[in-house]
């Protein structure tokens, strides 16, 4: 599809903004327009609080791992404990937030887009308990690796569709949901569970998600007395990464780093250019397309990357590092036999990295771990690749 680019504000830097179709661009501002108007409407943010306390189960808690430090040495690691969410995951907290503004909004129809299938369930669940029609855009091959979600968002009565354009993974169901969304934007609200997308759905999605830092900010200085050293979050299209740290961006003390496949190393690798109508740094080929990624955690699967991110990267506010395969698979393992917490395999890219950093620091020092999701949708897949 052939589309003009119109720039409009929702910039972090030089990234973000909105390159979209005419007819798409007013929608975009609708949105915009709606969000500015309800995120301080004390009923609205009221009503937000009560189903992240009542449906969700927040605050969850910070957790001390006292037998990983232990046996790695060095930094105290908390774990932030997304996975403890209803779902299971950090998606909820979003999902929460955007359907109760399409509800404000007279929206029926919900569509999103899903890698390894937790922001889909998410969905589908917040339209099951709010009586909203629901379809789901789902790369082919991710629907054959997460085929239990997959079973789930049908459950909650949800269509998914099998996206199998492309590499049939994360970036074609984005392809095809942004498609969905030009065709039906008259009766249509796009849930879209990653801080990626044209404005405002960056800024919306880490309001929502902002939730986490929020709350970790605090709780660290209950247990502690002081902020923490650095945060540690997994960054595929970002949303768990941009909560994690929304509240420490302006405290300088602080460390914020992210974690990336090193098959899909948009932050390490990636260049500033324009995917899904917003500009951002992306993985592209020697023709300038989007490079293909791969990654053993399907919500990794993406060449692109949230705008603030990129922001973050070039500006120097964040690092962001890259972890293989093999060691995620190595700290899947560990945080379960040290912990009892089987973590989701995009957290692992998180924990693998922290099992690096917290050796070479002093024993008073404190890292904080995003612990994006529980790895239930996982242990199948991670039960084939270690009995090969």
């Amino acid at each position: 599809m052939k589309i003009e680019a119109e720039v409009t504000k929702g910039f972090f830097g030089e990234f973000g903004g909105s390159f979209v179709p005419p007819q798409l661009q007013g929608v975009l501002e609708m949105l915009a327009e709606q969000f500015e108007k309800y995120k301080d409407d004390p009923n609205f943010n009221e009503e937000f609080k009560y189903y992240l306390k009542e449906f969700v189960g927040r605050e969850n808690p910070l957790t001390y791992a006292q037998n990983l430090t232990e046996k790695l040495g060095g930094a105290k690691i908390y774990l932030k404990r997304e996975d403890l969410n209803h779902t299971g995951a950090h998606k909820i907290n979003n999902v929460i937030g955007q359907i109760l503004l399409a509800k404000r909004m007279g929206v029926h129809r919900i569509i999103a887009e899903t890698g390894a299938g937790q922001h889909g369930v998410a969905t589908a669940t917040a339209c099951a308990m709010f009586g909203m029609d629901c379809t789901i855009y789902m790369g082919k091959l991710d629907t054959e690796r997460q085929a239990l979600n997959v079973f789930r968002m049908e459950l909650l009565g949800a269509k998914v569709v099998a996206v199998d354009k492309g590499q049939g993974r994360l970036k074609d169901a984005v392809d095809e949901a942004l498609n969905d969304l030009v065709e039906n934007y008259e009766n249509t609200f796009y849930l879209l569970g990653s801080a990626v997308g044209p404005h405002p759905f960056p800024s919306i999605v880490k309001h929502f998600q902002a939730v986490i830092s929020e709350e970790s900010k605090r709780q660290i200085q209950e247990k502690e007395g002081k902020l923490p050293d650095a945060v540690i979050a997994v960054t595929g299209g970002g949303s768990n990464a941009i909560g994690a740290f929304a509240h420490y961006i302006d405290e300088p003390s602080v460390r914020l780093i992210g974690v990336e496949p090193d098959k899909a190393a948009t932050l390490t690798e990636g260049v500033p250019a324009v995917i899904h109508g917003f500009k951002c740094l992306v993985l592209l080929d020697e023709e300038g397309n989007p490079q293909p990624t791969y990654s053993i955690a399907a919500g990794l699967d993406y060449p692109g990357i949230g705008p603030e991110h990129s922001h973050l990267k070039t500006s120097g506010r964040a690092e962001y590092y890259t972890v293989t395969n093999e060691e995620v698979l190595e700290a899947f393992q560990l945080l379960s036999k040290t912990e009892g917490i089987i973590p989701a395999l995009e957290s692992a890219h998180a924990i693998a990295y922290a099992a690096k950093l917290a050796p070479q620091l002093a024993e008073d020092q404190v890292l904080i771990v995003n612990l994006s999701g529980r790895g239930d949708k996982d242990v199948h897949q991670v039960y084939g690749m270690l009995n090969k």
